[in-house]
């Protein structure tokens, strides 16, 4: 039901054709524009058709932008001490980081493949589109901890007392993890998807999302500072230098919010959405040769 004004332009109207043979023409001077190939529509219909997938895997990079910027803030204001002459640069957090990834992709591989596949009958174990939903959850349980976490570290702060750089450890970890799912599922999906003619574009797809992801991140940081540092009557920013005069777990809290949303959003998506092998299957068109330029009728 998509898109299906599109497939007007796979018709050789009769017009166009009463003109062609009016004026002569010979096929080499057929119009183009006049019809476009079954191939052609299907394709394009094909990248509508992933649109609001691709939407909506964007925020998810706006919260992996935060383990690069504010989490660091926060490692240098918290107890970054690793015995007696050691302090741990707040910049080498990532290493929880990047370390939550590597642990991530073996375990699921080895633990939870076999029981999904048990549950979806699915014999890659989770789909595209069911790891990234489990890579967007991740996102919104990250915001939530990071939230938790900097509530704990500011009330600590303002006590005296100055809290261990290793409470950060669970927001990072959670974000390296949704990584690992959202990453892949992406660009399973995208090569999954993407017309052969578009396999090109796969990769754009992704890394569009990645780029906007961190627009996004600097356009809320932005519009949230200047909205909590314009009012009157004592109102503290939410984003200061000093982050025990902000609110950064305010900050946290929207984050979580919006990505709570989007995932609602994800879910409504996913559910909808027909895989391109399942949907030309059912249309009575199959893939000649496993070449997707190639499309027959049944």
């Amino acid at each position: 039901m998509v898109c299906r004004f599109l497939e007007r332009a796979a018709i050789v109207e009769a017009e166009a054709e009463a003109e062609e043979e009016g004026s002569g023409s010979s096929g080499s001077g057929k119009k183009k524009w006049a019809a476009c190939t079954l191939t052609d529509v299907e394709e394009v219909k094909q990248v509508l058709r992933m649109l609001p997938t691709w939407a909506t895997t964007i925020p998810f990079w706006t919260v992996y932008a935060q383990m690069t910027t504010f989490s660091v803030s926060q490692a240098q204001a918290m107890d970054r001490r690793l015995g007696s002459s050691f302090e741990i640069p707040a910049g080498s957090l990532t290493f929880f980081f990047v370390g939550s990834i590597l642990l991530t992709v073996p375990v699921y591989d080895r633990l939870v493949v076999p029981l999904a596949r048990r549950v979806t009958a699915n014999p890659q174990g989770l789909s595209p589109l069911q790891r990234i939903s489990v890579g967007l959850l991740l996102s919104v349980l990250a915001m939530v901890a990071a939230a938790l976490t900097e509530r704990a570290r500011r009330t600590a702060s303002l006590a005296g007392t100055t809290p261990s750089v290793f409470l950060l450890v669970p927001q990072f970890f959670l974000v390296g993890a949704g990584e690992a799912f959202t990453y892949v599922g992406q660009l399973d999906f995208f090569l999954r998807e993407c017309p052969r003619g578009m396999k090109t574009m796969s990769t754009g797809l992704f890394l569009s999302t990645l780029s906007l992801g961190f627009f996004f991140s600097t356009a809320i940081v932005s519009t949230v500072h200047a909205v909590t540092t314009s009012g009157a009557g004592g109102r503290r920013p939410w984003l200061t230098d000093d982050l025990d005069q902000g609110s950064l777990h305010k900050f946290y809290w929207l984050l979580a919010a919006i990505s709570a949303v989007n995932l609602l959003a994800f879910v409504a998506v996913a559910r909808g959405y027909v895989y391109k092998e399942k949907r030309l299957a059912e249309a009575g068109i199959h893939l000649v040769a496993h070449d997707d330029d190639v499309l027959v009728h049944a």
